[in-house]
């Protein structure tokens, strides 16, 4: 079976606690049973070898046990999460879903028969090696999501080495592979995975405390309200030895901010996407932004200055667009980057550079900046369209106290003027009182007038 080598581990400890769901805690020996329960359900449900099912919920012990027994049937599953209903029926349609798994907030599942006819290429290409497939979507922030198609094993072949065992908060979602990779890694290590059943800085933190948690995977959005929450104060977080970020460029003020509030606590910069998974990375130090990525299967170059890799457990292709790669075989994965000897420094999206009068801006760097003025605690930096330039910067600001709108853009645009070239001095500023991200605490970088 395609999870044998998890199995093997589960058996050789089966009072080992693996998992916490709901503050139950879950034994290697339950898990195993419900894995073997679940696979009954599908044998008799005729769910077999190639059949595409989507797998609804979130970290949870039927859902965990239904993802091991869907990959040992080799179906093909298409994790979505109830935090991101956004175009869930376009989902079903582009994925070609037949039968939908949905896992309930009390742990019980319900089937739902979708009947869609499951032709595409690469599906037959991966029931033609009789191995089990992973589809993920794209945020879909820029347009329709794209459909990301993997062959499973060669995601799981990491897996099989043993790393050192963690008490890991899955904060990252059920349907991206940052998620997964945190589960897979800690299911192999012999660790203990603490599930969510709200992302809030509240509960994060009262989970770290209860049980002592040691990994918390998260994004620079998450940490950053993490860090104006000031929960340190209430609760005790010294459990934590390593907290990694990623999915997002980090404002270089927010990590430095992190570093001082857990000074005893690794930080790493983590990169993966949905078309080639988790890469192995290690940052130059806790509060630098330069990383090293690659590792094991991994290969990178910079063409352009935007990052290519080369996998071997990159995606087979796309549902509903272009193959992605080069000529040569190389993902392109649309991200800027520095280069200082084996360390690079990711600037941003291409997608998310403002062109200001011919001159490139990166949000993140402006952002950075601005954290550092007096009296702001978040910033979204943004692009809306100029007849004359192309686009200008703007802002959206949150700040700690009130104050006069008119004075405080005065106030903000003479801090970066001092700190920034002209073009990229925001022209426009707005004092808000919340700054929007995605179901994937991510930031969004949407213009007002959209």
């Amino acid at each position: 079976m395609h999870t044998d080598f998890l199995k093997s581990q589960m058996n050789s400890n089966p009072d080992h606690i693996v998992m916490i769901w709901n503050d139950q805690p879950i034994s290697n020996k339950i898990l195993n049973e419900n894995i073997n329960l679940c696979k009954k359900f599908l044998t008799q449900n005729k769910i077999f070898q190639g059949s595409v099912i989507s797998l609804e919920g979130d970290f949870s012990p039927t859902s965990i046990s239904m993802l091991l027994a869907l990959i040992d049937q080799a179906c093909i599953i298409v994790p979505l999460s109830y935090l991101d209903q956004k175009n869930l029926e376009q989902k079903y349609e582009i994925a070609e879903i037949e039968f939908s798994l949905k896992i309930e907030p009390d742990d019980s599942f319900i089937a739902l028969d979708r009947s869609y006819r499951s032709t595409h290429s690469l599906y037959q290409q991966i029931r033609g090696l009789g191995h089990p497939g992973l589809v993920l979507f794209s945020s879909g922030t820029s347009g329709q999501p794209k459909a990301a198609v993997h062959d499973f094993l060669p995601l799981l072949e990491k897996f099989k080495i043993s790393r050192n065992p963690y008490l890991s908060i899955n904060f990252l979602l059920f349907d991206h592979w940052g998620g997964l990779n945190t589960l897979f890694s800690t299911l192999s290590s012999r660790g203990t995975i603490i599930c969510l059943h709200k992302r809030t800085p509240e509960e994060v933190c009262r989970l770290i405390e209860k049980y002592s948690a040691t990994l918390l995977p998260t994004t620079p959005t998450f940490i950053n309200m993490l860090l104006l929450s000031n929960l340190a104060k209430k609760y005790d977080l010294s459990s934590l030895r390593r907290i990694t970020y990623g999915a997002e460029p980090m404002p270089l003020t927010t990590l430095y901010k992190l570093s001082t509030y857990f000074p005893k606590a690794q930080i790493q910069q983590t990169y993966g996407l949905i078309e080639v998974g988790v890469l192995s990375s290690k940052s130059l130090n806790r509060d630098s932004l330069w990383v090293k990525v690659g590792g094991r299967g991994y290969e990178t170059r910079i063409i352009d200055g935007l990052l290519e890799i080369k996998s071997t457990s990159m995606i087979l292709g796309y549902l509903n667009a272009e193959s992605p790669f080069t000529e040569d075989g190389w993902f392109r994965t649309g991200d800027a980057v520095e280069t200082k000897d084996e360390y690079i420094r990711v600037l941003g999206r291409k997608s998310e550079l403002i062109n200001v009068g011919g001159e490139k801006v990166y949000p993140t760097e402006i952002e950075s900046v601005i954290l550092q003025c007096p009296n702001v605690l978040d910033v979204q930096v943004y692009a809306e369209k100029n007849i004359l330039i192309g686009n200008i910067i703007c802002a959206k600001v949150l700040l700690q106290r009130p104050e006069d709108h008119e004075l405080f853009s005065q106030k903000l645009k003479s801090f970066c003027q001092e700190k920034l070239e002209k073009f990229k001095v925001p022209v426009k500023i707005f004092i808000t009182e919340n700054l929007e991200h995605s179901a994937r605490f991510k930031k969004k970088r949407v213009s007002l007038d959209n």
